[in-house]
């Protein structure tokens, strides 16, 4: 097995996966050799992005669910199940924000819509613990060396103004990773694992509009993050992956309870 086919043998689950990101991440994990499970609310989406990996030689297949929805999440691990007799990970790429969810400057602190903040905590939270509760377990019963990684935010490790829901949900992400994988650790030795990704600034359906005009150009806040980079740009979604591989290869077996940041040095630098 070369070193660019980390994963091979593996069955590896993207929840989000008709993202932005979760495209990218699909591919990555299918050249690494990955049979690859595309999971998104859009089932044609998730069909079509694993008809093109099955076009180019890789092995994937996509199916419709909510993570949110635990009969479909349970029965699309029995079709999963079904097919490859086992899963060996799983990458919680679902979750995002919403317009009630962000607060504007000039709106009232103690009016918040508490509504949108808890559709986006249950998104970005629930999301993910609900599917490590139907697939983790899944991989506990049929890998030997299964691994699960989150997805965080910069938002969980420094302040951030508007993105208050997502920022909470994120920060309950980072705890929850931690607790999760020595809980792991303890009661299955190694047998799976839980980290998570800390992206920083890359341009998704989410936050499009928060950082880009409709010409393309910056907005104030875009301008804003850039000047707070280090390296002056946002990321390319190529650029979470090989952290992603090596979190769901046995590369990583010592490695629990960590989160990897990929953010351009935004969260170290001080603005100064």
């Amino acid at each position: 097995m070369t070193a660019s086919r980390v994963l091979e043998g593996k069955v590896i689950v993207v929840t989000g996966g008709t993202g932005i990101l979760g495209y990218s991440m699909n591919k990555a994990l299918a050249a690494a050799g990955a049979s690859v499970v595309i999971i998104g609310r859009n089932g044609e989406t998730a069909k079509a992005r694993a008809a093109e990996i099955t076009s180019e030689g890789g092995v994937a297949i996509g199916l419709s669910a909510d993570v949110l929805q635990e009969n479909q999440l349970l029965e699309a691990k029995k079709v999963i199940i079904d097919q490859f007799g086992r899963i060996d990970g799983l990458v919680n790429a679902a979750g995002g924000n919403m317009p009630g969810a962000v607060v504007q400057p000039e709106e009232d602190l103690f009016s918040l819509d508490m509504s949108a903040l808890q559709q986006v905590m249950n998104l970005n939270l629930f999301g993910t613990l609900l599917p490590v509760q139907i697939f983790g377990k899944a991989i506990a019963e049929t890998s030997k060396a299964g691994a699960i990684v989150n997805i965080s935010s910069v938002s969980a490790k420094t302040v951030l103004t508007k993105v208050l829901g997502y920022s909470l949900a994120k920060a309950a992400i980072e705890n929850y990773t931690k607790w999760f994988a020595v809980e792991l650790a303890k009661r299955h030795q190694g047998q799976i694992r839980m980290n998570a990704i800390v992206p920083g600034f890359f341009l998704t359906e989410q936050n499009r509009s928060l950082l880009t005009n409709s010409d393309g150009t910056f907005t104030k806040r875009g301008n804003d993050v850039i000047n707070n980079t280090p390296l002056g740009r946002f990321g390319e979604p190529k650029e979470l992956n090989s952290a992603l591989t090596w979190l769901l290869s046995e590369e990583s077996s010592f490695v629990i309870g960590s989160t990897v940041v990929i953010d351009g040095g935004f969260t170290v630098f001080s603005g100064v």
